[in-house]
């Protein structure tokens, strides 16, 4: 890399995460309108969304999350049987196929944060870094909104 290199890839990557898409270091990896409700306090869960996009020509698989907030950050996945019943469990790997995308949702996949160590408070922010099974990793920061939030608009 150049020297005038450096400093655009810097910039480039400081832009993303403060308009809260974040990029794969292989470029392949989007996350857009990641979003988060705030909390009722620790050791609590909390849950996070957003739209995972896989831009590349190969398949991408999230295999885990991290983040300082919570000590069990998973991914799961709200079912409702045929009487209307609801159930979460642990959704494991998600595989993203080239040009699709994983929508994480209230209602559907969502990141469970599991264990929080400080209340999410509307108006804060966190940082979630995202797992992919090629070794790769994708840090977003997420806007924590109020407690009755449906999405990013509102």
């Amino acid at each position: 890399m150049t020297k005038l290199t450096i400093p655009l890839l810097a910039t480039l990557t400081a832009q993303a995460l403060i308009s809260g898409v974040a990029i794969a270091g292989s470029e392949d990896v989007v996350v857009e309108n990641a979003w988060a409700r705030a909390s009722i306090g620790v050791n609590r869960p909390g849950a996070a969304y957003m739209t995972i996009r896989n831009t590349g020509d190969e398949a991408v698989t999230l295999t885990g999350m991290s983040t300082p907030l919570a000590m069990m950050p998973e991914i799961h996945e709200t079912t409702t049987n045929a009487e209307g019943v609801s159930s979460m469990a642990p959704a494991g790997e998600i595989n993203i196929a080239p040009g699709e995308a994983a929508e994480l949702a209230p209602g559907g996949l969502h990141a469970m944060l599991m264990r929080l160590q400080e209340p999410m408070g509307e108006g804060e922010s966190f940082r979630l870094t995202l797992n992919f099974s090629d070794g790769g990793d994708v840090t977003v920061e997420v806007p924590i909104l109020g407690i009755a939030a449906r999405g990013p608009e509102g």
